[in-house]
């Protein structure tokens, strides 16, 4: 038998996915003031952290979504 679905805490789960991800973000550009990457290491490191910054709107709207739902279920 399935879990039941669970989803007290995924707001919380979610922000602290965005500011694990802003910290990679943040270590990433730090890498890049590395003088010793190659232009390749950086330009991969710039195309990474595009994603990281689309995946951190994807997850603070999620977040408001989320949100939304636990009030409407507390209504």
């Amino acid at each position: 038998m399935a879990k039941p679905d669970n989803r007290k805490d995924n707001v919380k789960k979610l922000k602290e996915m965005v500011q694990n991800t802003i910290g990679n973000i943040e270590a990433a550009e730090e890498t890049m003031s590395n003088t010793h990457i190659t232009q390749e290491q950086r330009q991969q490191i710039e195309t990474k952290n595009e994603r990281r910054r689309a995946s951190i709107e994807s997850m603070r709207n999620e977040i408001k979504d989320e949100a939304q739902a636990q009030e409407n279920r507390f209504e």
